[in-house]
Formats: structure tokens, C-alpha cells, sequence
């Protein structure tokens, strides 16, 4: 399970992965205060996207992210096309 690099690649793939079958998408936020560090994991159990960070700047991208997905999975309508306009 390695971690992507870059934010703008990992967000894209957790879009993805998630749309592609949203009932079987888990999202999980994992901060370590002693590290410092952030790890944000987007998993359907075949598929693991990981990102770590310890940068402040990077707390909001996730939280941004994280919020996009919360929304999309809790809504009625329909998931396909909702990533896009954000």
C-alpha cells in the first residue's frame, strides 16, 4: 500500500474510486499527534489510495476532500457527476 506523492494525483484516484461503487468505499483519518502526521486512506478493499502529510497547508485539502465524500455519501440524488462541479 504505498502512499501517492502528490495530492492533486491521490485526490483524483479517491474521486474515482469512490464513484466507481460508492456502497463499498471507506474512508479513513488517522492523525498522530506525536508524529505530527496526517494519513488519510480511501479503500474498497481491493483498491488502497494512502496519503501521509505533515504539512499544515495539506489539513485543509483533506478536510476539504473529506467533506466532498461525507456529502456524497450521505446524499439521495445521484452520485455520477457531483465530483465535478465542486
Amino acid at each position: 500500500m504505498p502512499y501517492y506523492q502528490t495530492w492533486e494525483e491521490f485526490a483524483r484516484a479517491a474521486e474515482k474510486l469512490y464513484l466507481a461503487d460508492p456502497m463499498k468505499v471507506r474512508v479513513v483519518l488517522k492523525y498522530r499527534h506525536c508524529d505530527g502526521n496526517i494519513c488519510m486512506k480511501v479503500t474498497d478493499d481491493a483498491v488502497c489510495l494512502q496519503y501521509k502529510t505533515d504539512q499544515a497547508q495539506d489539513v485543509k485539502k483533506i478536510e476539504k476532500l473529506h467533506g466532498k465524500l461525507m456529502r456524497l455519501m450521505v446524499s439521495k440524488e445521484s452520485h455520477s457527476g457531483a465530483m465535478e462541479t465542486d
